[in-house]
């Protein structure tokens, strides 16, 4: 039976991408390749905060939890081989299924019916050259494009890739996701006026929901 080396389950709000605000079930994976400066995730990262699950189970935990939209995110969940068995199987469920990926891994493997949310890292994270180019070009409509920007040299940075990759050619859902606790969302958005920014400004709704938690929102 295969597994999956995991960090957390639990049931929440959707807090980013275009399904904001509707009840989710998240499966976050362990491990990543990339270390970002502004990661809020860094406790997925350890294999002692994790632990190895069937695939059977988390299609099972996914069902108790009531809800039909799933956030399969990370760490890096394409880090893991048999996470593309756990997409496939949580589609033929009947799920609505997010893949959250740092863009640096291939997504060619990715089943048709996931609606990938794709990184795009900026500078701010110090990975920005690290990115798999040919992934945005592979993207579907109903995939997502996201940017975090700590400041304007990433915004400026977004702004470049948006025309250079064509990305409003591929998806109409390019999310600007400012860092909190360095970056004010009025200033990124003063900044999407003022230039007319073809993206969805983007906060981390769950961090306004339970400011004082962490883990498990």
């Amino acid at each position: 039976m295969k597994t999956l080396q995991i960090c957390e389950t639990f049931t929440s709000i959707q807090g980013e991408t275009t399904h904001i605000g509707k009840p989710c079930f998240f499966i976050r994976l362990s491990k990543c390749n990339l270390n970002c400066r502004w990661c809020d995730t860094k406790y997925a990262f350890s294999d002692l905060d994790s632990k190895e699950i069937k695939i059977d189970e988390l299609i099972e935990m996914a069902i108790l939890s009531g809800v039909k939209l799933v956030n399969v995110t990370g760490g890096e969940p394409l880090l893991q081989e048999n996470t593309i068995e756990l997409l496939n199987k949580l589609i033929k469920k009947g799920f609505t299924v997010l893949l959250e990926t740092n863009g640096s891994i291939p997504i060619k493997k990715v089943p048709d019916k996931v609606i990938i949310i794709l990184d795009f890292k900026c500078p701010s994270s110090g990975y920005s050259e690290k990115m798999f180019l040919e992934n945005y070009q592979m993207l579907k409509k109903m995939d997502e494009v996201k940017f975090v920007i700590e400041n304007e040299k990433d915004y400026r940075f977004a702004l470049n890739k948006i025309e250079e990759l064509n990305l409003q050619t591929k998806t109409q859902n390019i999310l600007f996701s400012p860092v909190l606790s360095k970056l004010a969302p009025r200033f990124l958005a003063n900044w999407m006026i003022k230039d007319k920014t073809p993206a969805i400004l983007q906060v981390q709704l769950h961090k306004f929901i339970w400011p004082d938690i962490e883990r498990g929102v």
